[in-house]
């Protein structure tokens, strides 16, 4: 077996432990995919179960898209034979999109999960933390002009491959092809958000929403 496909496999297997899922079963056996949106993300867990719960679902969330390409990514594995030349460095980047797409379709809860955007969040923050930054930027801008934060974590993955494009950051190519993958899946997960905005029944971050402000 190869190295990028054993390690994509764990990366996979990894993002299957869906965070609110995970927390959920401590705290008593509270499925959040039967509450509120039916998602298994962190908004949906913040709506339902307070903050607390809420910040323990994003941690393990991202923490487990970092681990997938910061550590089993770059990872020494015995008994397997190296990825040798340019393959190594989609290690990082193929392993984060196992790791999301286990999140999304997570083996171990039916392939019911959840967007994805905090498992990439920590798969960027794993291959290059500086990449974040142009993100969470674009989100909050959206967020505060537009007030859907669908449409802002859409938009911030949009931009990571267009950012790697215009500042030439390496390695281009894997980065490239990794932000196109992110940036069509996170679409995919929220065809939903996409739905209830042209039908006007997305509901808005009235606290950030900047045109917002201001109403009763």
């Amino acid at each position: 077996m190869s190295e990028l496909l054993a390690k994509a496999i764990v990366s996979y297997l990894l993002g299957s432990v869906v965070g609110s899922l995970f927390v959920g079963r401590l705290r008593g056996g509270i499925d959040i995919r039967t509450l509120g949106s039916g998602n298994p993300g962190g908004t949906n867990a913040l709506r339902t179960q307070g903050k607390s719960f809420a910040f323990w679902v994003f941690c393990i969330d991202l923490g487990k898209g970092f681990v997938a390409a910061h550590v089993i990514g770059p990872a020494l594995v015995p008994g397997i034979a190296a990825a040798s030349g340019e393959l190594r460095l989609w290690l990082p980047t193929g392993c984060a999109a196992a790791a999301i797409l286990g999140h999304v379709y997570p083996a171990w809860h039916g392939f019911r999960g959840g967007k994805g955007v905090a498992t990439l969040l920590g798969a960027v923050l794993g291959i290059n933390a500086w990449l974040v930054m142009p993100m969470l930027l674009t989100w909050l801008v959206a967020v505060v002009v537009f007030g859907f934060v669908g449409l802002g974590s859409m938009l911030a993955a949009a931009v990571l491959p267009i950012w790697v494009i215009l500042r030439h950051v390496q390695p281009e190519e894997p980065l490239v092809a990794f932000g196109l993958f992110a940036t069509l899946l996170i679409a995919f997960t929220h065809r939903g958000n996409l739905a209830r905005m042209r039908m006007g029944r997305e509901p808005r971050a009235e606290r950030l929403w900047l045109l917002g402000r201001g109403r009763s």
